[in-house]
């Protein structure tokens, strides 16, 4: 997929149309490791104010956030006063079969402690060689999901506010899920699990863990409902993105 959003995702054609919308935005690109079915890459751009990360594609049947890093890269989102940092496609093999594991069979947003995968370990290695980002987002996707949910990780001051805004940005597509448990937590409100800086297994680390323990003091990881058509799914991720990253993008300015 290149020009415009299907149901299907082709994996063969995304690096390299990543490529050339980050590198025309002035992104410089990292070379982190390579695999069967291509590099894992990361992507960033420098600036004077706060660094900002986002993560997609860590599992590879949930092909909506990079689609949607995609786009937002081709539309100019990515704010000149902001440092950016971007992985679009952090299980490159799991995104060619379509498969939440990498090819070694392993769940890498599992393995962010132990980092006993060649990607993890890759990764998070030149993550920790970086200053920790102000803000965080990881693009994610799931199966049961009844509608748009998100978890938030905040070491700083509580503004519920910002989830508001989220659902808010979201709801021309999906309504907030409305379960009374949502992927086996109790949600703060509609559609929003308030999570502690803990992973629900110890030594299970998935990404968030590992930035909020690293120092980032916001993160938020988005959940839209796989059962649903493609296209209301990555506009939703952008949706998400941009919602999430105003209030980041307005300190700058007011500065």
């Amino acid at each position: 997929m290149v020009e415009g959003v299907s149901d299907v995702f082709h994996w063969p054609e995304f690096l390299p149309a990543f490529g050339r919308a980050a590198a025309a935005a002035g992104f410089r690109k990292i070379l982190l490791a390579e695999t069967a079915a291509g590099p894992l890459e990361a992507w960033t751009r420098t600036a004077e104010g706060p660094a900002a990360y986002i993560s997609s594609g860590i599992h590879g049947d949930e092909p909506a956030g990079p689609l949607a890093l995609l786009e937002l890269m081709r539309e100019g989102f990515f704010a000149p006063e902001t440092t950016w940092i971007v992985c679009p496609a952090l299980n490159p093999t799991g995104l060619a079969s379509g498969t939440r594991e990498s090819a070694c069979g392993t769940d890498l947003n599992r393995d962010y402690l132990l980092r006993n995968t060649r990607e993890v370990a890759a990764h998070a290695a030149w993550l920790e060689s970086l200053p920790a980002p102000a803000l965080f987002l990881s693009l994610h996707e799931d199966w049961e999901a009844a509608g748009f949910y998100f978890y938030e990780i905040n070491l700083g001051e509580d503004e519920p506010c910002r989830a508001e805004e989220l659902i808010e940005a979201v709801r021309p597509w999906f309504p907030p899920d409305p379960g009374h448990e949502i992927d086996g937590h109790s949600p703060r409100g509609p559609g929003w699990i308030f999570h502690a800086a803990e992973a629900d297994v110890p030594h299970g680390w998935p990404e968030a863990i590992f930035m909020a323990k690293r120092g980032c003091p916001l993160s938020f990881t988005f959940e839209t409902p796989s059962h649903a058509p493609l296209a209301p799914r990555v506009a939703a991720q952008r949706a998400a993105v941009r919602a999430a990253c105003r209030h980041l993008t307005n300190q700058v300015r007011q500065r």
